[in-house]
């Protein structure tokens, strides 16, 4: 298995950035996919969501209206459109799979992991 994040880097304020997540070794459709992200010092916090029923998607209070994920499952791939970014939304961003049936918004409801990529806002 395995999560392959890219398209992160240094952007300043009110700037975008589009990460892109390839997935491989595990049956992609079969998965709703997270978009998590950790700063310095904080816990592990997941930004956005989008399921593999229906591609219903799901945003924290601080991204709604910025971000926005999609899939494309032909690809193997997530994606997440990131605009209007803050210096506030600095940190590594980390692309995960789960199979939990619900509504999995936790680190421990998410199977498979990336290794991350920075994102750093800055002027």
């Amino acid at each position: 298995v395995q999560l392959a994040e890219s398209g992160g880097g240094v952007v300043h304020p009110g700037g975008s950035l589009r990460l892109s997540c390839v997935a491989s070794g595990f049956t992609f459709e079969d998965y709703d996919m997270g978009w998590f992200r950790q700063a310095p010092g904080e816990e592990r916090e997941l930004v956005a969501r989008i399921r593999w029923t229906d591609s219903h998607t799901y945003y924290a209070d601080s991204v709604k209206g910025r971000f926005t994920i999609s899939r494309d499952n032909a690809k193997n791939t997530v994606y997440l459109q990131m605009n209007s970014l803050k210096p506030e939304d600095t940190a590594v961003y980390y692309c995960s799979a789960s199979r939990k049936l619900g509504f999995p918004i936790t680190v421990s409801e998410y199977d498979y992991w990336g290794q991350g990529t920075q994102v750093t806002v800055s002027s």
